[in-house]
């Protein structure tokens, strides 16, 4: 029977783990607590292909314990029920270690489903998800669970395990492998931290080659083939989606234009283009802003053309966008001031609008006639003070000037019309 190379190379003990050394490194605490014996309830949050399963296995093996697995997808509270009819028989002597894949899937009840028997002792939970566990896991299995990230695997560490790989492989099919220069490279800069795809890789190359005289020859052609797309982590319902848009904002808001590209490219290599405009848009407002007001059209520009264009030509402007984003002066002076001024209304302050700034028809409908309006257009400057805000938020300042060049030359401006 077929058994794929990813799990054929499974790590067999904590040692093998590549990538996690922040937790499986010697005097790490999850390797620590695992040496004890002595395992917690855990919660494994992380990419796929980063080791999560594979930690688990081993600490069944380490621990005696009876190894139960469930993927939250598919499983049901039966399936539950069934694992706690197995406590306290011969099937189960020390308690079970279940193993819930993806347990965000699991709806508050079947979560709650656990919480007895993980509290007694007698099922040891080691959960795992590739979504934040904070947001998709319900507080009672949180409180009684400790939660472990796994990291992306590296370049470094996924071109070890495919070495690994290649050597396997040599020794299975007899045959000598000769990667041309930078194909393993490539792949493991291409799997996007996921070992597993890099193990598939390597055991489609070695399916689909042409052995010559015992020899192999791996080419960075046949490597790039098959490993395209599988770098990219953007499902919309996913962390990886918004963690991908922050890392946009926040690489343009930073003034870091090679970063703001970088992630640019990852977000449309992903067929994101869409949500990739909607955020350069928010940045124009909400990051450069005041600072200068003319990129906001510009931007929308930018936008409008690769809607228009389609992928691949809607790089050029979107990659225009961000870039000049990127090396523009920032504020964000005037979302600050909304904001803050939609905080006193939420309080309920404010109050009647002043008398001379309501609408002038309404006093054919009243015996006040007069409102008191002062036309600023008739005035030096157009400008005369009178007061806009309503009484009791009159003084109150909600604005305050960015220290780019643009708005200083504004406040400069107006401190000379404005001054008593």
């Amino acid at each position: 029977m077929y058994q794929p190379l990813a799990d054929l190379l499974r790590p067999q003990t904590l040692d093998q783990v590549y990538g996690q050394e922040h937790i499986l490194g010697t005097g790490a605490v999850l390797r620590r607590l695992i040496d004890s014996g002595n395992i917690p309830n855990m919660i494994f949050y992380g990419p796929s292909g980063t080791g999560k399963t594979t930690v688990a296995n081993i600490i069944a093996k380490q621990t005696n314990r009876t190894l139960y697995k469930l993927n939250a997808t598919t499983a049901s509270t039966a399936d539950i029920k069934d694992i706690v009819a197995q406590l306290d028989t011969f099937m189960a002597p020390n308690g079970v270690l279940l193993y819930l894949d993806e347990i965000q899937s699991f709806n508050k009840k079947q979560q709650q489903s656990l919480l007895e028997h993980i509290e007694n002792g007698k099922i040891t939970l080691i959960a795992s998800t590739t979504e934040n566990p904070y947001f998709y896991v319900f507080n009672a299995i949180l409180s009684r669970s400790t939660v472990f990230e796994f990291k992306q695997i590296s370049a470094g560490a996924a071109l070890q395990a495919i070495h690994r790989a290649v050597k396997f492989l040599e020794e299975r099919t007899a045959l000598k492998a000769q990667p041309e220069s930078g194909a393993l490279e490539y792949i493991a800069g291409a799997c996007g931290g996921d070992l597993r795809k890099a193990m598939n890789a390597v055991e489609v190359l070695f399916s689909a080659g042409d052995p010559k005289e015992g020899t192999l020859t791996l080419t960075l052609e046949d490597a790039k083939a098959v490993t395209q797309k599988s770098a990219m982590r953007a499902d919309r319902d996913g962390d990886n989606y918004y963690d991908l848009l922050s890392a946009l904002q926040k690489s343009i808001r930073g003034s870091d234009p090679d970063a703001a590209v970088y992630y640019l490219a990852r977000l449309l290599e992903a067929g994101q283009m869409q949500s990739a405009c909607r955020r350069l848009m928010v940045i124009a407002a909400e990051d450069v802003g005041l600072a200068f007001p003319q990129i906001i059209p510009i931007v929308k520009s930018c936008v409008d053309m690769a809607l228009m264009l389609g992928m691949p030509e809607a790089r050029i402007p979107l990659g225009d966008a961000a870039v000049l984003m990127a090396t523009s002066p920032k504020s964000n002076s005037g979302h600050l001031a909304l904001d803050a001024a939609l905080a006193d209304i939420r309080k309920g302050k404010g109050g009647d609008f002043p008398r001379h700034l309501q609408n002038v028809h309404a006093d054919t409908y009243t015996m006040e006639r007069e409102q008191g309006y002062l036309y600023p257009h008739d005035y030096p400057n157009h400008w005369v003070k009178q007061q806009y805000l309503p009484d009791e938020l009159a003084g109150t300042r909600y604005y305050e000037y960015g220290s780019n060049k643009l708005e200083q030359a504004a406040m400069q401006y107006w401190q000379g019309i404005k001054k008593p």
